[in-house]
């Protein structure tokens, strides 16, 4: 009887990890993209971006010039207890550095942006910085972000960010870890760069999940 209690356990426990694994609402990794193309799911909100390919990999370029911010929104229409995540690369010319991120929320929502100019990362809602930290950026290097907003009660939200180089392990710590009062309107995920550099900034892996309230 207490070997079957004991496998009946595993078997809960198993069900209820499984249950609670991230669920996926989308993914691209641009392999399927047309190449000099921007994909029709996306919606540009101002700058040139195309998909690239180099080195057998395809990805989406945003380029070198003009230099101002330009982003472009991706996903489902979310508004809490979901994740964003982008792979993005970037190179710096002198002391001229490019700026980029991940954001949720849509267009005036939130944003986990490097800034390496001021070797930070800015937790960002609208044009207001909410929060910072301090960042090493690697010239031309793959970082990774991943921008996650939970709902802990009404008027409450649990802003996490995290913000490392692709070659190294996920850290278990944030970079960014933020409580937000007040509301946040439901939208669509983004990707943003700013090549004040005069380089091309590269996004790949662009990704949002479902997560556990908590």
């Amino acid at each position: 009887m207490k070997k079957f209690w004991s496998a009946a356990g595993l078997l809960v426990s198993f069900v209820c990890a499984f249950a609670a694994q991230p669920k996926t609402l989308y993914r691209t990794d641009f392999e399927k993209a047309e190449i000099g193309k921007v994909p029709e799911d996306f919606l540009v909100l101002d700058g040139g971006f195309v998909v690239q390919q180099e080195g057998g990999n395809n990805f989406l370029e945003l380029p070198g010039a003009p230099l101002d911010t330009f982003g472009l929104l991706f996903g489902p229409t979310e508004s809490n207890n979901v994740s964003a995540s982008a792979r993005i690369f970037g190179t710096g010319k002198g002391r001229r550095f490019p700026a980029f991120a991940v954001g949720l929320n849509g267009v005036g929502g939130l944003k986990l942006q490097v800034s390496p100019a001021k070797k930070l990362v800015e937790l960002y809602r609208g044009e207001e910085v909410l929060a910072s930290a301090p960042y090493n950026w690697e010239s031309g290097s793959w970082t990774m972000l991943r921008l996650d907003v939970r709902k802990s009660k009404d008027g409450e939200f649990k802003v996490q960010g995290k913000v490392w180089k692709q070659d190294a392990k996920e850290p278990q710590a944030w970079t960014i870890d933020y409580t937000l009062m007040g509301d946040l309107p439901a939208g669509r995920a983004a990707i943003w760069g700013n090549p004040y550099s005069g380089t091309p900034i590269g996004f790949d892996d662009l990704s949002v999940s479902s997560i556990l309230d908590k």
